[in-house]
């Protein structure tokens, strides 16, 4: 009889610890969570996240809400995440700007260190960005462009998203290259930057492949030089292809928590933001869109983000931007 008793006890006792410690994973998540995009409505960087968001609604069960905080290059929505609560439900689809180059540039007046207050999630696609000229425009190529660059000091524009952009950071990477010295022309957004090209108020403009492509197309614009080969535009060169030392860093896009997020938090978001991103489905939507899905682990965005960094700042210090 007591051994009966003792038997009954324990399986109990034993659904009694199963049914009563529900594992986090479990509770997490239990409502919506919040991706706070660092670019405007309907920026290709909107587009390529609210894809992500569809496919997460579905692996997490529970709806993702995008809230767009574009400005201040980017800084605006990384620190409002940063400074959000740690408990995985409100996340950044941020970019190389505020992670890498606003504070490059500036680090005494972006308040957050992106290496330390952001946990990397997984990196979700790369924007190859190309400096466009008019198709018309005397310049065959971009030899000829440092050509005449060379020859003639400040007669050249070129339209990127302001200094201590990625687009400002690379015009100096190509200046130590060829010595060629642009004048960069900052625009508040890649489309007006776009349009200012198509209007001839510029003569080239360092823009996402996605937003010229399809003036490519119509014959109005022609790209001289990508920064990552693109498949369906080969005759569009890389600095690499066309002899140099090196390429330009590219700019690419992923998802991070602030830092101090729980450890079993992570352990559901990473598999499945991973699985999204991998999606074949996904992926084929991304690519149509002219940008390059390639899932990066948390591990190998944060050496990254370590990498770009302080590339940037010595630039940045070798320039003058920076101190």
């Amino acid at each position: 009889m007591r051994r009966l008793i003792f038997i009954v006890s324990l399986f109990l006792f034993i659904c009694g610890v199963i049914l009563k410690i529900p594992t986090v994973e479990a509770q997490y998540p239990t409502h919506p969570i919040q991706l706070v995009i660092v670019a405007g409505p309907g920026d290709a960087s909107d587009i390529t996240a609210r894809l992500l968001v569809d496919e997460l609604n579905k692996i997490l069960n529970v709806p993702v809400v995008p809230l767009n905080k574009p400005g201040a290059a980017s800084t605006l929505a990384t620190d409002f995440v940063v400074k959000s609560k740690k408990d995985g439900y409100t996340l950044l689809y941020g970019n190389t700007s505020g992670t890498v180059y606003a504070k490059a540039s500036n680090p005494e007046n972006v308040p957050y260190d992106p290496v330390k207050d952001l946990e990397p999630l997984g990196l979700h696609v790369f924007f190859p960005d190309a400096i466009s000229i008019q198709a018309e425009s005397p310049w065959k190529n971009f030899s000829e462009v440092i050509d005449y660059v060379l020859k003639n000091p400040g007669k050249f524009r070129c339209g990127t998203m302001g200094v201590g952009s990625i687009g400002h950071f690379r015009l100096e990477i190509i200046k130590s290259l060829t010595g060629a010295d642009t004048t960069m022309i900052p625009f508040k957004g890649a489309m007006p930057a776009v349009t200012a090209l198509l209007g001839g108020h510029i003569e080239s403009a360092f823009v996402a492949v996605s937003l010229v492509r399809p003036h490519y197309e119509s014959g109005k614009l022609k790209g001289i030089l990508v920064d990552q080969k693109v498949a369906d535009l080969p005759n569009i060169p890389t600095l690499q292809q066309l002899g140099y030392s090196r390429d330009l860093p590219s700019a690419w896009f992923g998802l991070f928590a602030p830092a101090g997020v729980p450890e079993e938090v992570k352990k559901v978001l990473i598999p499945a933001i991973e699985k999204a991103i991998k999606n074949p489905e996904l992926e084929a939507k991304v690519q149509k869109l002219g940008f390059i899905a390639q899932y990066k682990s948390p591990t190998e965005l944060r050496k990254l983000i370590t990498r770009d960094y302080e590339e940037a700042r010595s630039i940045a210090i070798k320039i003058g931007l920076s101190k």
